[in-house]
């Protein structure tokens, strides 16, 4: 379903006016900024898989590729000497280059130290808001609904914690919204085009510049973490319905037909070929330093299970079936193939204390603690405990329930819409979510973590902010006093909601930012065991 131009005009919270949406944005984006920035050196030590990435971005920086490391070489980083600590053997990580890459220019511009190796996912978390002002103002056409949508993830506690650690996934989410953005952005080109009648069935009709931009941001993505894929086969297949949809509005004869030469095949060259073309560059590191992991794991196999066969040799050259395809390339398919026996075999038999089941994903059901500083004493460190109890310091994982749980009500809301009434906005939410939520059910047997939900932020958001667009309504043609009472109903009820998110976010600052609070009060704010 869509808006007619009336509707559009008498929308109270629209505006078309450009400069005042990107100022709106980006003093949003530097309010999140300033709040991901603040005090991001503490805790000072490795937080969770910190200990992980921040190296192998050090060791990317410096070497190209990521080494092994010495025992106890954190102790050593955070005392100040990150030298001397690598060896000559790499090191077989588990995930892509691209976010660790991010990381390390960090670390380049401030040193490898917590707020060195952390800075990166500040700076991108801002961007993303950002982007997330524009992504729903392009959607929405709305400048004020934009601004709210980049507020809800400013007071998302999921955001704001990943924004302040050295992890992957706020450069997944990031990379992921980027390639949303630019198929919902070519969606309105194409329709632009079609309408000024300068779409033709020649060759021309291929140019899709933000398909390519799609391609790009969605190379990122799987470079960064491979569930990226599923993102981009997902919205893959929305653009060509879109584009299929868009030439039937337009009267052209057998649309879906016409479609699968004109959207189906450029939309895959753009968005598919030219996401692999990226991926592979963001090995070159590993591509210029191929002969040292030949070396290293030429005659053994990374996981432990039967059945895995050795790397081949110059020797070799049909032992992976590839040809003459150069022996670096050969080298890097034989990693990819361990890496992923990894993921699906190796770490079935593991377990983790905060491990979680997707289904309790989207309701914050099992958060994760990244770090906790417990039984501090009264008057050690300012607490003022009272006698017989401690104060704790603690960096917990949990969105703003307030976010998450009102998230759940607009999805259900955006699924009615979407089947109901064929609104493509509310469409666009539930294959956002589904793409980056749903697949994780194949895994649920393998330790996984509710931040992985970030990718699902954005386009939760976006069904809130729709819903909340719904609420507000649009003003009567005449005033009459039960579309007006109706309208102002609509406003309390948003502008409500809004307030309730931003005073827990106020509320649940303290356990995600490792704030000193009483015993007492982290209580107060763990409201469920399954929380502890």
């Amino acid at each position: 379903m869509s808006e007619t131009a009336a509707e559009r005009h008498r929308a109270p919270w629209r505006s078309d006016d450009p400069l005042l949406g990107w100022v709106g944005a980006i003093m949003v984006a530097s309010l999140a900024f300033f709040l991901r920035r603040w005090h991001l050196g503490l805790p000072h030590q490795f937080s969770f898989d910190e200990t992980y990435y921040a190296k192998d971005a050090w060791s990317l920086l410096h070497h190209g590729y990521v080494r092994s490391y010495v025992e106890e070489a954190d102790k050593t980083i955070l005392n100040g000497n990150p030298m001397d600590l690598w060896q000559d053997a790499p090191s077989m990580v588990v995930h892509p280059e691209v976010g660790k890459w991010v990381i390390g220019l960090g670390i380049k511009a401030f040193g490898m130290d917590p707020y060195g190796w952390r800075i990166a996912s500040a700076v991108v978390g801002a961007l993303m808001v950002l982007l997330m002002c524009r992504f729903v103002r392009r959607v929405t056409g709305s400048t004020v609904l934009g601004l709210v949508g980049g507020l809800l993830m400013t007071f998302d506690g999921l955001h704001l914690v990943l924004s302040r650690l050295a992890l992957l996934d706020i450069f997944l989410a990031f990379f992921i919204l980027c390639g949303a953005h630019c198929v919902v952005a070519d969606r309105q080109w194409l329709r632009d085009r079609l309408a000024a009648g300068r779409e033709t069935t020649r060759w021309s009709a291929w140019w899709r510049p933000w398909l390519l931009a799609g391609g790009v941001s969605f190379g990122l993505a799987v470079g960064t973490k491979w569930s990226g894929l599923y993102a981009l086969a997902a919205f893959g297949l929305l653009t060509w319905a879109w584009s299929a949809g868009a030439r039937r509005a337009f009267g052209q004869r057998r649309p879906w037909l016409r479609s699968i030469f004109l959207d189906a095949v450029p939309a895959f060259a753009s968005l598919v070929l030219v996401a692999f073309s990226v991926y592979v560059l963001s090995w070159t590191g590993w591509l210029m330093n191929a002969a040292t992991y030949e070396q290293a794991f030429s005659n053994t196999q990374y996981t432990t299970h039967d059945g895995g066969k050795p790397w081949p040799t110059a020797s070799e050259p049909d032992a992976e079936g590839l040809g003459e395809v150069p022996q670096s390339l050969r080298s890097l398919v034989s990693y990819h193939r361990d890496v992923f026996t990894f993921h699906s075999d190796f770490l079935d038999d593991s377990t983790h204390v905060y491990a979680s089941s997707p289904a309790s994903w989207l309701v914050m059901g099992r958060p994760v603690g990244v770090d906790a500083q417990l039984d501090i004493q009264p008057g050690s460190q300012g607490c003022e405990a009272p006698a017989g109890s401690t104060c704790l310091r603690q960096v917990i994982l949990l969105g703003n329930p307030l976010v998450w749980w009102g998230g759940c009500l607009a999805l259900a809301f955006s699924v009615l819409m979407w089947v109901g009434a064929r609104d493509w906005r509310h469409g666009l939410a539930v294959v956002g979510v589904a793409a980056t939520w749903l697949p994780w059910f194949l895994y649920d047997d393998r330790p996984i973590f509710v931040f992985y939900a970030i990718t699902s932020l954005p386009f939760v958001l976006l069904s809130i902010v729709l819903a909340m667009g719904h609420l507000v309504g649009t003003a009567p043609a005449r005033h009459r006093a039960w579309p007006t009472l109706r309208r102002t109903t609509g406003v309390v009820a948003a502008g409500s909601y809004f307030v309730m998110v931003l005073v827990a976010f106020a509320w649940f600052w303290p356990v995600w930012t490792d704030q000193l609070i009483t015993h007492a009060e982290w209580l107060d704010r763990i409201w469920f065991t399954r929380w502890i």
